[in-house]
């Protein structure tokens, strides 16, 4: 394809480029950046461009592939390595090196509600927190599936409104 011909082809498609750019970042700065990349890039390949393909296809893999490949940038980049000597902190999850009283105070009153309930209420929702499915509980208790998720339902009705105050 000629210079100026492909040159031409390759702007008549710019909004569509835009919008599929804009589709995949979400972000308008980013998408004309997008835009501006694969634009830099088809005119740079221009000869690995072979006349009779799909222009407008042959575009938006390029644009994906930029995409990606600067998604993937970014996600590496945002890796925190910890270099320091002192490894005590490293495997607790960031909740426990910020738990404050009030926190702790929280999840004692929130065992405490669920130790309340009869045992009807308390061993299926204990089971389903601690990762059963719906259909394991149901088994190990004899009950039929409907009657297991009504009461899982009813136990964390009532501590949504006994904790009500804490949202």
């Amino acid at each position: 394809m000629a210079s100026a011909k492909f040159q031409s082809n390759l702007m008549s498609l710019q909004n569509n480029l835009l919008n599929f750019a804009y589709m995949l970042t979400s972000n308008r700065d980013d998408a004309y950046d997008l835009l501006q990349d694969t634009t830099l890039k088809a005119l740079d390949n221009e000869e690995k461009y072979t006349e009779g393909t799909n222009l407008k296809g042959w575009l938006f893999t390029i644009m994906r592939n930029i995409f990606i490949n600067n998604y993937r940038r970014t996600s590496r980049a945002a890796t925190i390595v910890d270099t320091t000597d002192n490894q005590y902190l490293i495997n607790l999850p960031a909740e426990a090196a910020s738990e404050t009283p009030d926190g702790t105070y929280t999840a004692n009153e929130i065992t405490a509600a669920i130790n309340a309930f009869s045992e009807e209420y308390r061993k299926p929702f204990s089971m389903h927190v601690a990762g059963y499915k719906y259909e394991e509980i149901a088994e190990e208790m004899g009950l039929p599936l409907g009657t297991v998720k009504s009461r899982i339902f009813s136990a964390r009705k009532r501590l949504q409104e006994r904790f009500a105050d804490y949202r």
